[in-house]
C-alpha cells in the first residue's frame, strides 16, 4: 500500500487532531523525498516537525504512536524495494496469507511490538518462573482468618440440602432461609454470605 493510500485508511477512524498530525507528518516526509532524502526514522521526522506538531520521538514510539509509525514505514518500504524488518520469517508466515495490504502492514507492525514486548517479560521473568508475594510479617494473622475443616464443614451444613430439608426450611429469593410458615429463621443475605465466607477463607 502507498502512504497516500495508508494515510487516507489511518484517518478514516482518527480523530481531528491525529488526522493533522498525520497530514503533517506526510507532508515533512514528502519533503524527504522531494531532498531525495530517504531518511524516515522516527528521530528523524520528529526532529523535522517539531513546529508543526509532530510529537515527541519518545511519544511516537510508544503504543499511542502506532499508526504514526505505520506511515514512516510505508514510506521506508517504498524506497527499500523490500518488505519492512519487523518480525523473523519463521514468527510471521501466517501473516503473508493475509491479502489486504494494509491489513498485512498492520498485523506485521503488531507481530513486531508483541515480539518486543514478550523479550522484554522474558528478561524480567524467566519463561517457568513462579512469583509468589506473601506478607510474612502477618502470616500468623491470615492462617487464623482460614475456616479450619470442621468450621468450613458448619458452614456447608447450613445451606445444605439435607439441612434444609431436615428443618422443613427453604431458601427465598434474597437469600433468606424460612421455616414451612414463612417466617424468616437466617435474616436476608445469609445464604450470600456464608457462599462468600467460604470461598474467600
Amino acid at each position: 500500500m502507498k502512504p497516500y493510500e495508508l494515510l487516507e485508511k489511518l484517518k478514516e477512524t482518527a480523530s481531528k487532531k491525529i488526522c493533522r498530525t498525520l497530514d503533517a507528518m506526510y507532508e515533512i516526509c514528502m519533503e524527504q523525498e522531494q531532498r531525495g532524502i530517504h531518511d524516515f526514522s522516527v528521530a528523524t521526522i520528529s526532529r523535522l516537525g517539531y513546529k508543526r506538531g509532530i510529537p515527541k520521538a519518545q511519544s511516537l514510539r510508544n503504543k499511542s504512536g502506532e499508526q504514526y509509525r505505520a506511515l514512516l514505514r510505508s514510506f521506508e518500504e517504498q524506497h527499500s524495494g523490500g518488505k519492512p524488518r519487523l518480525a523473523s520469517k519463521a514468527e510471521d508466515d501466517w501473516i503473508e496469507e493475509i491479502q489486504n495490504p494494509k491489513h498485512k502492514l498492520l498485523a506485521r507492525i503488531q507481530a513486531s511490538e508483541l515480539a518486543a514486548a514478550n523479550k522484554k517479560l522474558r528478561d524480567f521473568v524467566p519463561p517457568g518462573t513462579r512469583i509468589e508475594v506473601r506478607d510474612y510479617q502477618n502470616a500468623s494473622l491470615d492462617e487464623d482468618r482460614k475456616l479450619n475443616n470442621l468450621e468450613r464443614r458448619a458452614l456447608e451444613y447450613i445451606i445444605s440440602e439435607e439441612f434444609i430439608r431436615k428443618w422443613n426450611f427453604s431458601i427465598s429469593e434474597y437469600g433468606e432461609i424460612i421455616d414451612g410458615n414463612g417466617t424468616v429463621v437466617l435474616k436476608a443475605a445469609t445464604v450470600d454470605a456464608v457462599n462468600k465466607a467460604l470461598n474467600n477463607m
